[in-house]
Protein backbone atom coordinates (compact mmCIF):
# COMPACT_ATOMS: atom_id res chain seq x y z
CA UNK A 1 0.00 0.00 0.00
CA UNK A 2 2.90 2.26 0.83
CA UNK A 3 4.62 1.76 -2.56
CA UNK A 4 0.93 2.51 -4.30
CA UNK A 5 0.79 5.87 -2.38
CA UNK A 6 4.59 6.75 -3.10
CA UNK A 7 3.78 6.01 -7.30
CA UNK A 8 0.50 7.78 -7.40
CA UNK A 9 1.88 10.92 -5.67
CA UNK A 10 5.39 10.26 -7.84
CA UNK A 11 2.84 9.85 -10.70
CA UNK A 12 0.78 13.45 -9.92
CA UNK A 13 3.60 15.91 -9.36
CA UNK A 14 5.62 14.46 -12.21
CA UNK A 15 2.39 15.34 -14.18
CA UNK A 16 1.48 18.89 -12.23
CA UNK A 17 5.06 20.48 -12.20
CA UNK A 18 5.58 20.18 -16.17
CA UNK A 19 2.20 22.31 -16.80
CA UNK A 20 2.85 24.77 -14.25
CA UNK A 21 4.15 27.07 -17.11
CA UNK A 22 3.60 31.04 -16.68
CA UNK A 23 3.74 32.45 -20.22
CA UNK A 24 3.34 35.94 -19.98
CA UNK A 25 1.48 38.83 -22.45
CA UNK A 26 3.20 41.77 -23.34
CA UNK A 27 1.65 44.65 -24.35
CA UNK A 28 4.61 46.49 -26.41
CA UNK A 29 4.95 50.23 -25.23
CA UNK A 30 2.20 49.59 -22.46
CA UNK A 31 -0.78 52.03 -22.35
CA UNK A 32 1.04 53.91 -25.58
CA UNK A 33 1.30 51.25 -27.75
CA UNK A 34 3.05 50.75 -30.91
CA UNK A 35 3.21 54.25 -31.79
CA UNK A 36 5.58 56.43 -32.99
CA UNK A 37 8.44 58.86 -31.58
CA UNK A 38 8.53 56.25 -28.03
CA UNK A 39 11.62 54.81 -26.85
CA UNK A 40 11.30 51.05 -27.10
CA UNK A 41 14.27 49.68 -26.25
CA UNK A 42 14.10 51.41 -22.78
CA UNK A 43 10.72 49.82 -22.18
CA UNK A 44 11.80 46.35 -23.05
CA UNK A 45 14.91 46.98 -20.75
CA UNK A 46 14.87 44.50 -18.01
CA UNK A 47 11.97 42.89 -18.86
CA UNK A 48 12.49 38.96 -19.47
CA UNK A 49 11.36 37.73 -22.79
CA UNK A 50 10.96 33.74 -22.75
CA UNK A 51 9.34 30.87 -25.31
CA UNK A 52 6.37 31.07 -24.96
CA UNK A 53 5.41 34.62 -24.24
CA UNK A 54 2.79 36.67 -25.93
CA UNK A 55 3.88 40.04 -27.64
CA UNK A 56 0.90 42.09 -28.46
CA UNK A 57 1.27 45.23 -30.76
CA UNK A 58 -1.55 47.51 -29.98
CA UNK A 59 -2.30 50.68 -32.55
CA UNK A 60 -4.78 51.95 -34.74
CA UNK A 61 -5.62 50.23 -38.14
CA UNK A 62 -4.21 51.08 -40.67
CA UNK A 63 -2.01 53.90 -38.53
CA UNK A 64 0.94 51.37 -38.55
CA UNK A 65 2.31 48.27 -39.83
CA UNK A 66 4.51 45.54 -37.74
CA UNK A 67 7.22 43.43 -39.38
CA UNK A 68 9.61 40.84 -38.12
CA UNK A 69 12.95 41.60 -39.88
CA UNK A 70 16.90 40.61 -39.27
CA UNK A 71 19.04 42.36 -37.61
CA UNK A 72 20.24 44.26 -41.00
CA UNK A 73 16.69 44.91 -41.90
CA UNK A 74 16.14 46.29 -38.06
CA UNK A 75 19.57 48.61 -38.61
CA UNK A 76 18.76 49.82 -41.97
CA UNK A 77 14.69 50.37 -41.76
CA UNK A 78 14.18 47.91 -44.54
CA UNK A 79 10.91 46.88 -45.09
CA UNK A 80 9.71 43.09 -46.49
CA UNK A 81 7.56 42.57 -48.77
CA UNK A 82 3.73 44.06 -48.15
CA UNK A 83 2.39 40.60 -47.93
CA UNK A 84 4.33 40.07 -45.11
CA UNK A 85 3.15 43.21 -42.36
CA UNK A 86 0.68 42.69 -39.52
CA UNK A 87 -1.96 45.05 -39.65
CA UNK A 88 -4.71 44.05 -37.37
CA UNK A 89 -4.34 47.21 -34.93
CA UNK A 90 -4.01 44.00 -31.82
CA UNK A 91 -0.94 41.95 -33.36
CA UNK A 92 0.04 39.18 -31.34
CA UNK A 93 3.18 36.93 -31.75
CA UNK A 94 4.09 33.98 -30.02
CA UNK A 95 7.39 34.04 -28.99
CA UNK A 96 8.34 30.44 -30.25
CA UNK A 97 11.97 29.72 -30.33
CA UNK A 98 14.87 31.67 -27.67
CA UNK A 99 16.99 34.51 -29.39
CA UNK A 100 17.13 38.02 -30.91
CA UNK A 101 13.98 39.75 -32.19
CA UNK A 102 13.70 42.52 -34.42
CA UNK A 103 10.43 44.10 -35.51
CA UNK A 104 10.05 47.71 -37.08
CA UNK A 105 7.40 49.35 -38.27
CA UNK A 106 6.88 49.88 -42.44
CA UNK A 107 4.47 52.99 -42.59
CA UNK A 108 5.84 55.66 -44.05
CA UNK A 109 9.52 56.55 -42.52
CA UNK A 110 8.21 55.41 -38.83
CA UNK A 111 10.92 53.39 -38.48
CA UNK A 112 13.77 55.61 -39.96
CA UNK A 113 13.17 58.74 -38.45
CA UNK A 114 10.47 58.03 -35.58
CA UNK A 115 12.44 55.42 -34.00
CA UNK A 116 9.24 52.80 -34.45
CA UNK A 117 11.45 49.52 -33.71
CA UNK A 118 11.76 46.79 -31.43
CA UNK A 119 14.47 44.71 -30.57
CA UNK A 120 14.35 41.95 -27.85
CA UNK A 121 16.13 38.54 -26.69
CA UNK A 122 14.05 35.50 -25.74
CA UNK A 123 15.35 33.44 -22.99
CA UNK A 124 14.23 29.71 -23.40
CA UNK A 125 11.35 28.70 -21.43
CA UNK A 126 12.17 28.35 -17.63
CA UNK A 127 12.17 25.16 -16.06
CA UNK A 128 9.98 26.28 -12.99
CA UNK A 129 8.68 29.44 -13.04
CA UNK A 130 9.75 32.35 -11.53
CA UNK A 131 7.49 35.11 -9.69
CA UNK A 132 6.71 38.29 -12.02
CA UNK A 133 8.00 41.44 -10.13
CA UNK A 134 5.85 43.16 -8.43
CA UNK A 135 5.26 46.76 -9.93
CA UNK A 136 5.88 49.78 -7.60
CA UNK A 137 4.08 52.55 -6.23
CA UNK A 138 4.89 54.72 -8.98
CA UNK A 139 4.82 52.78 -12.08
CA UNK A 140 1.38 51.30 -11.12
CA UNK A 141 0.11 55.50 -10.87
CA UNK A 142 1.81 55.72 -14.37
CA UNK A 143 0.15 52.68 -15.77
CA UNK A 144 -3.48 52.96 -14.88
CA UNK A 145 -4.01 49.50 -17.17
CA UNK A 146 -0.94 48.04 -15.85
CA UNK A 147 -2.94 44.35 -15.57
CA UNK A 148 -3.78 44.80 -19.42
CA UNK A 149 0.71 45.82 -20.10
CA UNK A 150 1.92 42.61 -18.56
CA UNK A 151 -0.04 39.85 -17.21
CA UNK A 152 0.55 36.43 -16.26
CA UNK A 153 -1.44 33.75 -17.58
CA UNK A 154 -1.69 30.25 -15.94
CA UNK A 155 -2.40 27.72 -18.92
CA UNK A 156 -5.74 25.80 -18.37
CA UNK A 157 -3.71 22.77 -17.82
CA UNK A 158 -2.85 23.59 -14.46
CA UNK A 159 -6.12 23.71 -13.68
CA UNK A 160 -7.12 20.55 -15.01
CA UNK A 161 -3.98 19.09 -13.73
CA UNK A 162 -4.58 20.14 -10.20
CA UNK A 163 -8.23 18.89 -10.61
CA UNK A 164 -7.33 15.35 -12.10
CA UNK A 165 -4.78 15.08 -8.95
CA UNK A 166 -7.51 15.79 -6.53
CA UNK A 167 -9.28 13.10 -8.71
CA UNK A 168 -7.10 10.72 -8.41
CA UNK A 169 -5.78 11.14 -5.31
CA UNK A 170 -9.35 10.85 -3.88
CA UNK A 171 -9.83 7.65 -5.72
CA UNK A 172 -6.44 6.03 -4.72
CA UNK A 173 -7.33 6.50 -1.41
Amino acid sequence: MALLRSYVVFALISTIIPVMTLAKDFVVGDEKGWTINFNYQAWAQGKDFRVGDKLVFNYPVGAHTVFKVNGTSFQNCIKPPANEALTSGNDEIVLATPGRKWYICGVGKHCEIAGQKLFITVQPQSSSPSPAKAPSTVQMQSMPYSSKAIKDTVNYQLFFGVLAARVTLSLAF
